[in-house]
């Protein structure tokens, strides 16, 4: 069903559905849009409708065949919304789920797109806080690049820091979604320019390994790995290439690349990996057991569903579509003591046919039963024990034992 957008726009079709809102297919003065209509209760919000207004200019003066740019912002009622121009595609996280993993060229020509389009948002002083996959569309009718990839342009520029205002976000809440998170993020700092790029660097790992390098399980649990972590090796990938990525993904936003940079290393890398197939690597397990008994999962996974993986959605019920998809909210930055989770520097060894590598679900699931068997044992003989004593302690002083008693009705005693 049709509905106006301000005075010079119709909404027709919906395209997708994320946290903040719902994308539309729509229809302007100048031909078909998309909308990005966000949620009542964000429109409702005074303070959050003043960013809105403050933000126009930054967010209209982004032009770059890159980013996917904002034509307007209405303030119209109960209506908040982004038009946007209109992409005739699918975004990286659907291409994702068909394919797992993409063959390193694609993959690095995808990340230079993005980093491109990253270099003119900073150069305008706008940093876009979310890049993930599902804000990377890949443009079907743009020309064929650098193995078979279709162009790539990053969305939803300036929707997460709308959503950051300081009463919807206090001192102990982070705005994004946890795979993708810079360590300063997570430790409280304020966002710059190096959070897109370790963002980035995320989002070309999953490319080339179909999972992130920290991601996995519990929100909590992923956004300590970030602080305390390195990042598992790839094999099979050039060094040049792989050190671009270390460099990218350091824990010191100063240690990172600037986007321009980044995109100049991207291109000049092509050429090594043109041709090369998608990686074979072995997925990391589910994560699980010790993270849930260290976290208490707001949202847990529905009964007899499947393990999460990948990105961790922060939002409950949130629905995972096919355009736009975004998962802005809050959370609550871990402690001291949960981020405390090993040695700053510690890296995940690469899963091996054998024992469980340090630090997976297996690993970690071993280690608890480890401990539950040694406490078990230890009752058991603990048990033993004050069973004897009991035996003792019932005989009589010639050693014989009292006759048996009648324990049907007898309450079992506990040690």
């Amino acid at each position: 069903m049709a509905r106006n957008i301000g005075s010079r726009y119709t909404a027709h079709q919906i395209l997708g559905r994320g946290s903040a809102g719902t994308v539309w297919l729509g229809e302007g003065p100048e031909g078909p849009v998309a909308i990005k209509l966000l949620r009542e209760d964000l429109a409702a919000d005074q303070e959050l409708v003043g960013r809105f207004v403050q933000e126009r200019t930054a967010l209209l003066g982004l032009d770059h065949p890159n980013v996917v740019g904002v034509r307007d912002l209405v303030v119209d009622g109960n209506d908040l919304a982004l038009v946007m121009d209109l992409i005739r595609g699918t975004d990286v996280r659907t291409r994702l789920d068909r394919e797992r993993r993409l063959a390193p060229e694609a993959a690095v020509a995808i990340a230079a797109d993005v980093a491109d389009g990253l270099a003119a948002a900073h150069a305008a002083g706008v940093v876009h806080r979310d890049v993930k996959p599902e804000n990377i569309l890949l443009d079907m009718q743009g020309p064929l690049g650098p193995g078979g990839a279709h162009p790539a342009l990053l969305t939803d520029f300036g929707v997460a820091k709308l959503i950051d205002t300081p009463r919807r976000t206090k001192a102990t809440r982070i705005i994004g979604t946890p795979d993708y998170l810079a360590p300063e993020i997570v430790e409280g700092l304020p966002p710059r320019a190096a959070v897109d790029i370790y963002a980035l660097a995320t989002v070309l790992y999953e490319l080339l390994a179909g999972f992130t390098p920290f991601g996995g399980g519990h929100p909590g649990a992923v956004l300590r790995r970030h602080v305390t972590e390195t990042v598992v090796p790839l094999p099979g990938i050039p060094d040049e290439l792989w050190q671009l990525i270390v460099q990218c993904l350091a824990k010191a936003p100063a240690s990172r690349l600037r986007a321009s940079e980044l995109s100049v290393r991207l291109r000049e890398l092509l050429p090594l990996v043109a041709g090369m197939p998608p990686l074979d690597v072995d997925e990391p397990d589910a994560e699980g057991t010790e993270d849930e008994e260290a976290y208490e999962d707001p949202y847990p996974t529905a009964p007899n569903s499947a393990p999460r993986r990948g990105a961790v959605p922060l939002v409950p019920g949130a629905q995972h579509d096919s355009a736009n998809r975004d998962t802005h909210t809050s959370m609550r930055v871990p402690g001291p003591d949960e981020l405390a989770g090993g040695p700053l520097g510690t890296a995940r060894a690469p899963r091996s046919s054998g024992a469980p590598r340090p630090g997976s679900a297996r690993h970690r699931a071993d280690q608890v039963r480890k401990r539950r068997l040694v406490l078990t044992t230890a009752a058991v003989a603990l048990a033993a024990a004050v069973g004897v004593g009991g035996w003792l302690a019932l005989s009589d002083d010639s050693g014989k034992q009292p006759p048996p008693q009648d324990t049907k009705n007898s309450a079992p005693v506990v040690p």
